[in-house]
């Protein structure tokens, strides 16, 4: 769209995304980039409502989770991401729909592609230019969060391991749109990977 550019970040939760999402809008603003950063869910007044309803409330079954999920989704893009993409600005989203397929397709055995078609509707097929899965094991993640957990942050090992292996399957099958990178590394080596991503994409200013 435009000039626009869209580049999602996902992984285990305590992976160190956020931190690398902040690293990139700081790098590409002082190329003199408009960024635009946004999470999921959480990115717009609904989805932060979403977000704590899912993520802190009450038990919620698993289709209602899905569904939630992409609600949040169908709103965000329509109300945030596509009108800054429509500027030219660069989208940097910690969590899209790979995190739904991965976490509710998967990690809640909902069917991946049923999970995938759903996102997909939802966000009327708008996929991320460059996907970077920063990806740790289970139990670092666990140790980086400490005592401090969300509803799905919670869930046992194997939830977290199966919601690991699919993301690393999702980027195998699509190495063209998607950048592994060790979430162990030091985070300044992960930020010059993606880096080095983008200028070979031919996208950095």
């Amino acid at each position: 769209m435009t000039d626009g550019l869209f580049i999602a970040f996902e992984g285990g939760d305590g992976a160190g995304k956020s931190t690398q999402v902040e690293l990139l809008r700081a790098a590409l603003e002082a190329r003199g980039r408009t960024v635009t950063v946004t999470r999921q869910p959480g990115g717009t007044r609904l989805g932060q409502q979403i977000r704590d309803l899912v993520l802190h409330g009450e038990h919620v079954a698993p289709r209602a989770e899905a569904l939630l999920f992409a609600a949040d989704k169908a709103h965000h893009v329509e109300e945030l991401i596509v009108p800054a993409l429509r500027a030219g600005h660069v989208v940097l989203t910690d969590r899209y729909t790979d995190s739904s397929v991965a976490y509710q397709g998967a990690g809640r055995s909902l069917g991946a592609q049923e999970i995938h078609d759903l996102a997909m509707w939802a966000v009327d097929d708008l996929v991320p230019d460059l996907t970077v899965i920063v990806d740790i094991s289970a139990a670092e993640g666990r140790r980086r969060r400490g005592e401090v957990h969300d509803r799905l942050e919670s869930e046992q090992d194997d939830f977290h391991e199966a919601i690991r292996a699919h993301f690393l399957a999702m980027a195998a099958g699509n190495p063209q749109r998607y950048l592994v990178v060790d979430g162990l590394a030091a985070p300044g080596e992960i930020h010059e990977q993606v880096l080095a991503r983008l200028d070979a994409m031919g996208v950095l200013p």
